[in-house]
């Protein structure tokens, strides 16, 4: 990890197509420290990239044109052949999400990607420097909409080892079980523990373990999230924006863990993290995020295009 890191949520979602190549290609064009993403596995055993455990109704049309209808099928029910066949480069238009990024580039014809396919696409940028943040989506409240956390976690770290490039990833996942699991394998992988408060799902509780946190329990730690994560063994807490204080990013910093925040899109959000002292910033706009990262005499990762 970078002494500052820039990190793209999806690729950069506010400017393409959320976890696709086009976005993961224009944020390795832009210079970034980090490339986030999420991914999930088919079927068939193969790791694809997709914030949701199955097909987004938002993103995700089929070859007669159509959004799937909600919720999506999971994508421990299909196929990666059947993966292909649908179109995520344009948002359905009216929907919430479409007002959320009404600047995002549409690129009909864009395919859900597989891990293996941007780790192509990364070698063929001839970027050495950009390391690669992956959320293992699993939830523990569905275990029917993705492997079992064992299972998950021996996919993603075989494909790693495979392609040689386990040195240049993170881990990272609400759902600390494969957090344990990536430690117990494979213990050169920083793992990021995400969080966030206040009841929203997928949530972490300062008084009591969730099922997110795999048996940790912040009661037992003087109710910080912080020391529960030093504890399970995390190199990086990686909260949500709102519920960062400088007094957390101290505590933090005194345990030896980093912070890296999600997610922040406005400049003067950008600016006051940065002031805060945080180690670095998931951002929907890794081009804004460049912007002020640089005006605060932060050294920017140099741009390497590739065509996706």
């Amino acid at each position: 990890m970078s002494a500052f890191d820039i990190e793209a949520h999806r690729g950069g979602r506010a400017l393409f197509p959320e976890n696709t190549l086009v976005s993961f290609a224009n944020a390795l064009a832009m210079g970034v420290d980090t490339l986030e993403l999420d991914v999930g596995v088919t079927r068939d055993g193969v790791l694809v990239i997709s914030h949701e455990r199955g097909l987004n109704p938002d993103l995700a049309r089929g070859a007669d044109g159509k959004y799937v209808a909600a919720p999506g099928t999971p994508f421990a029910q299909l196929s990666l052949d059947e993966v292909k066949q649908f179109d995520v480069g344009q948002i359905r238009p009216g929907s919430t999400y479409a007002a959320q990024f009404p600047d995002q580039h549409a690129v009909p014809g864009t395919r859900i990607p597989t891990l293996k396919e941007l780790i192509d696409l990364v070698r063929r940028s001839g970027d050495g420097h950009v390391r690669l943040n992956i959320e293992t989506k699993i939830d523990p409240n569905h275990p029917d909409e993705s492997p079992s956390p064992e299972r998950f976690v021996a996919l993603l770290l075989d494909l790693l080892r495979t392609e040689k490039f386990e040195d240049r990833v993170m881990v990272q996942s609400f759902d600390w079980r494969t957090l344990q699991l990536v430690q117990k394998l494979a213990s050169e992988i920083p793992t990021v523990y995400l969080t966030v408060q206040g009841g929203r799902d997928p949530t972490v509780f300062s008084d009591r373990a969730s099922e997110w946190t795999a048996g940790f329990n912040p009661a037992e730690h003087g109710r910080s999230i912080p020391r529960t994560i030093k504890a399970a063994g995390g190199a990086i807490w990686s909260p949500y924006a709102r519920d960062l204080t400088p007094a957390l990013v101290a505590e933090s910093h005194a345990l030896g863990l980093k912070v890296v925040v999600w997610t922040a899109n406005q400049p003067e959000d950008i600016a006051h993290l940065i002031e805060m002292g945080v180690d670095g910033i998931i951002s929907d706009r890794p081009d804004l995020l460049r912007k002020v990262a640089g005006e605060q005499g932060i050294a920017l990762p140099a741009a390497f295009p590739v065509t996706p």
